[in-house]
């Protein structure tokens, strides 16, 4: 029984030809149907040169252990998770690395009604029956069906809800796809709304789904990978700035000015509008950047609920208070009427219509800001990232006014804090910090020296 080194806390990923091939694909599609007892499953791919062969494996997989297999081809992770649903599935799995290296790829999976999956619900027995590999002969009873364009139109359909087209204004969206599997999907619901009278006009960058990445790897939430959508939204006069990852179920925005808008500020503004509809109902959060969230919550008459970060934690915490949102400070945002599930479409969808109702994206986000300054996540390489992490906490931690460890160490030293954690699918340490309108350079300046960088 060889050990397989791709199953990580809440899906798959992993180096192609060393943690992950067609033959590995293959076990962790039949693990997949037997520790489901699934009949019926999902399957979708983003455009990375891999996915497709990755895909073909995992779908004779399921087929030989009986399964109906519904594919949705060239598809984001959100278009998975809302079919699973829609189609009464079983289960869903989508082949994509996202936003991970060009030699990287894996699977995001759900069970049944689009729950996540972790090590407590299936994942561990998934591994431990691929590690295995003994599956025996093919099952008869399988099935292949395409089921790309009634998935798809039901899903326009679907974020469509979210959205109220009367309000909307005649902005200007400028839209980067990163050459990943947004392109098409966001040509369908720009086509709807079109369709039921939208003026909203959208210019598109990077937008063919291309597996070589001629423009990089699209990971927005790199500061080095956002200058080309800002200098873009700036040239075009553009009302907002939109840009996803591979696999489209992060979206990262751009003010009018083309400032980057830091993903907490996000998750306020969003929280904001669905108290708005629902006042008094439960927000959900990471626990890396709080405070604005906080507040926004506690003002609009909401409550608000600490979750672990990862969308397996958030989506059950999501099922476990029904909430009707859920945000992560790094550009996942989750929605109870989207199957409890995060989706990178939704969000864009709200602004515009809450900027066609209040105004400027900038001014939107202008008092937030100075209110609640954010250092935005920085990331560490380090050699020994538990002795680091342990010498920020000893030096903090006697002067600390609060101690949270829901996620690697958060301190609350009055009027900033900041959260300290290594990171669930990356060998690096993230440090975000925050504070009450006080500058955040010395601080920051002293747990870079603790941390020896």
């Amino acid at each position: 029984m060889a050990d397989l080194t791709c199953f990580k806390t809440y899906d798959v990923r992993g180096r192609l030809g060393v943690d992950l091939d067609e033959a590995i694909a293959t076990r962790i599609g039949r693990g997949f149907a037997r520790a489901l007892n699934a009949r019926r499953v999902v399957l979708g791919r983003d455009i990375r040169a891999s996915s497709e062969s990755l895909a073909t494996a995992v779908a004779q997989a399921l087929v030989d252990e009986g399964c109906e297999v519904l594919d949705l081809g060239l598809s984001g992770t959100e278009e998975m998770y809302f079919a699973t649903t829609h189609f009464a599935a079983d289960g869903g799995i989508c082949v994509t690395a996202s936003h991970n290296p060009m030699d990287y790829n894996g699977m995001k999976m759900v069970r049944a009604g689009s729950a996540p999956l972790d090590a407590a619900t299936g994942l561990s027995t998934i591994k431990t029956l691929a590690e295995a590999d003994a599956f025996g002969p093919a099952k008869p009873g399988g099935s292949l069906r395409d089921v790309a364009a009634k998935a798809r139109s039901a899903y326009v359909d679907a974020v469509l809800g979210f959205v109220d087209i009367a309000t909307l204004k005649p902005l200007k969206i400028l839209v980067n796809a990163g050459n990943g599997a947004a392109g098409p999907t966001f040509d369908a619901i720009a086509a709807a709304l079109a369709d039921r009278g939208a003026p909203l006009r959208f210019v598109r960058m990077h937008h063919l789904p291309d597996g070589s990445f001629p423009n990089g790897i699209p990971n927005p939430l790199l500061p080095e990978n956002r200058p080309a959508t800002a200098q873009a939204v700036v040239a075009e006069g553009a009302d907002m700035g939109v840009a996803w990852d591979g696999d489209f179920d992060r979206c990262f925005f751009f003010d009018e000015h083309g400032g980057f808008v830091d993903g907490e500020y996000i998750v306020g503004l969003l929280a904001d509008v669905f108290l708005a509809k629902e006042p008094g109902a439960k927000i959900i959060h990471d626990p890396r950047v709080i405070w604005n969230t906080l507040d926004v919550v506690a003002r609009a008459g909401g409550i608000a609920v600490q979750a672990r970060t990862g969308h397996a934690f958030i989506k059950q915490s999501m099922r476990d208070h029904g909430a009707v949102y859920g945000g992560e400070m790094s550009a996942h945002h989750y929605f109870r009427d989207f199957v409890h599930c995060d989706s990178g479409m939704i969000p864009w969808l709200v602004l515009a219509e809450l900027i066609s109702r209040k105004g400027s994206l900038a001014d939107l986000i202008a008092t937030r800001r100075a209110a609640f300054p954010s250092s935005g996540e920085i990331n560490f390489h380090l050699d020994d990232p538990k002795a680091a992490i342990a010498r920020v906490r000893a030096a903090f931690e006697p002067q600390a006014k609060g101690i949270d460890e829901t996620d690697g160490i958060s301190l609350d030293m009055g009027d900033w804090r900041f959260n300290l954690r290594s990171s669930n699918t990356e060998p690096v340490v993230r440090l975000n910090m925050e504070s009450r309108g006080q500058a955040l350079d010395a601080p920051l300046a002293a747990i870079k020296d603790l941390l020896g960088v």
